[in-house]
């Protein structure tokens, strides 16, 4: 049996009959589940606010969009960002007519303080911090440089549902969080995602320009006590047909309460490669910042001869990942080539190993002995 990188699981039953009801109900749109999806993560995360979006990309350009017009930012302002990460994090930026300053990365794989600290000009506006494969990095030292400096917070924490620092879910110190359920991630949908924004009018705010700039949604219009549909609105904005749908909820809500039971079984797992890896002198362990429990979205090595030993391990039917290629090696980044050498470095060297739920021990023993075997052959 071939061993791939992400293999999702889903609770097949429990999650059709969850969608049953919305079917039952006639009403698959934005909603009851989609209400109760949000209500139930932020019991999960202890976060002040959540609102149920298409994507984990609709929420980043969605939080971008509400800064720079409530903030009254301008075209060319920037935003320090990670080149190591989903092209996502970095397009939404341009989609605002702003200009993305790349800072290097540190061995966690998130950004570097001293180099974000560098990066700062007069016309910073925010800082997007990417926990990568779940890990924290230092995010609390970009917390504090943030503070001082009055910039926005964004955390772009698609990989991140379920990190824990201190006990906390990740996400009460930044001004606005993006968590993802995309097919593959932690807590898999269709695709999905929440926004969730400290301030409570910019959380008001999103939820209409998720809505086309609408002021009532369609389920708000209806009057379930009076039996009364009102069906006049106003048209507030010029915003984005962003929001979440019941059913993709029904999905959600049915992971969600497994989500700690996966990832602990995620982390047993890197434990695993942890133990196994350790005796190679020639595999860079990416290990979790002390302090944290990571959702171990991603488990990662960085080797020389990255792509021989990916072959390799394809001609053994493993397919590793790659996440990712340094970013500014895109056309529309190469601007800030030669910034980052750190980012650039790791770019070349990173895999992602198998780490999903379907895995076995004995799968884990034979991704290592693989990886062993390549190494012994082309280092």
């Amino acid at each position: 049996m071939p061993i791939n990188v992400f293999v999702p699981k889903f609770r097949t039953q429990e999650i059709l009959d969850e969608i049953r009801i919305c079917l039952d109900k006639g009403w698959t749109g934005l909603g009851f589940k989609t209400v109760e999806f949000e209500e139930k993560w932020k019991q999960y995360t202890g976060l002040k606010n959540a609102h149920f979006l298409s994507s984990n990309t609709a929420g980043l350009h969605l939080a971008i969009n509400i800064f720079k017009n409530e903030y009254n930012w301008h075209d060319g302002d920037e935003i320090i960002t990670t080149p190591l990460t989903f092209v996502s994090t970095n397009h939404v930026i341009l989609y605002e007519n702003l200009k993305p300053v790349f800072a290097d990365v540190d061995e966690y794989l998130c950004l570097d303080p001293k180099s974000v600290e560098e990066r700062i000009t007069h016309r910073t506006r925010a800082v997007m911090f990417v926990g990568l494969g779940g890990n924290v990095g230092q995010y609390e030292k970009i917390t504090e440089i943030c503070k001082r400096h009055k910039l926005q917070l964004i955390l772009d924490a698609a990989h991140m549902a379920g990190t824990k620092v201190n006990g906390k879910h990740v996400g009460q110190e930044a001004d606005v969080c993006v968590f993802s359920f995309q097919a593959v991630k932690n807590l898999p949908t269709a695709d999905s995602g929440m926004i969730c924004f400290k301030d409570d009018l910019l959380d008001k705010i999103a939820r209409k320009q998720s809505w086309l700039g609408i002021s009532k949604d369609t389920f708000k219009r209806y009057d379930n006590e009076c039996k009364t549909y009102n069906w006049r609105y106003e048209v507030e904005s010029l915003g984005f047909k962003y929001h979440g749908n019941s059913v993709i909820a029904a999905i959600g809500l049915v992971q969600l309460k497994y989500l700690e039971e996966d990832n602990n079984r995620r982390r047993e797992i890197a434990s695993i490669y942890d133990e196994c890896l350790k005796p190679m002198k020639d595999v860079n362990i990416i290990y979790v910042a002390p302090g944290s429990l990571s959702s171990r979205h991603l488990y990662q090595i960085c080797v020389d001869k990255r792509d021989e030993i990916v072959q390799y391990f394809c001609e053994n039917e493993i397919y590793p990942g790659v996440h990712y290629l340094d970013n500014i090696l895109y056309r529309m980044y190469s601007y800030a080539e030669g910034t980052c050498p750190n980012a650039r470095q790791k770019s070349n060297t990173l895999i992602s190993l198998p780490n999903h739920l379907c895995l076995s021990e004995n799968d884990v023993y034979k991704v290592t002995e693989v990886l062993n075997q390549a190494i012994k052959k082309y280092l």
